[in-house]
């Protein structure tokens, strides 16, 4: 950012939110591999490092491949700013993401434009700090709510909370081009209901996803059956 003449340069902008983003990451990785060595340090206690072996490389199998999955994913919507803070900071798919297309649709951004990185950027960053406050109050105000949270007749809209707010949010834009959502709309449900653990694996069936979007999208397009979907 060019301050001593006034102006606003993009490519400055981008190149801190990069070194910003890296030190970031960099910090946050190294925290994150030494809380076992810390608490072993603190408490005495010995690492096995054949269970810590074994452990480690089942964890990397199943999250190496949604790490790439989600950043081939997440980035492009996202941009570089507030992909940093969404994987820093986490709950991508339930709080980051549904925040940035949001402001996104508030503000009328397109995907991919600068307008865009910067809106997700602060939409992110205000999701990031709003969470951390929610979270502060609720470990307060944890032992009081208790039998609330518990209530048999509440408990049901506890445990639907993220399926309504997404059902919500995907609707908005499965609307657009309903003929294009029907097909991996419906291919997911019922591949979900016949086999019932694949929910689980919501970073691998993006993918499946994904694909049957793109494929349909391009037959449909080529045929004149849907026209440019914005």
């Amino acid at each position: 950012m060019n301050i001593k003449e006034g102006t606003f340069s993009y490519e400055d902008y981008t190149a801190s939110i990069h070194k910003s983003g890296r030190i970031g990451l960099s910090i946050a990785l190294v925290m994150l591999l030494a809380a076992p060595f810390v608490f072993s340090l603190v408490t005495g206690a010995s690492i096995q490092w054949d269970g810590f072996a074994k452990a480690s490389i089942a964890v990397c199998i199943i999250y190496i491949p949604s790490c790439i999955v989600e950043y081939l994913i997440y980035v492009p919507l996202l941009g570089p700013g507030a992909s940093y803070l969404a994987f820093i900071t986490g709950n991508i798919t339930n709080l980051k993401l549904p925040c940035a297309f949001n402001a996104r649709e508030t503000a009328g951004a397109e995907v991919g434009s600068k307008e865009n990185e910067i809106v997700s950027t602060l939409s992110v960053a205000t999701s990031s700090l709003v969470t951390m406050l929610v979270i502060f109050i609720g470990v307060l105000a944890l032992i009081p709510l208790t039998p609330l949270l518990e209530n048999p007749v509440l408990k049901p809209a506890f445990d639907n909370v993220i399926p309504a707010l997404f059902g919500a949010l995907g609707f908005q834009y499965f609307r657009k081009s309903l003929k294009l959502t029907a097909i991996p709309l419906v291919f997911m449900t019922a591949l979900c209901v016949a086999v019932p653990s694949m929910t689980g694996s919501t970073s691998f069936l993006i993918i499946a996803c994904g694909a049957l979007a793109i494929g349909a999208g391009y037959v449909f397009f080529r045929k004149g059956w849907i026209g440019e979907v914005k």
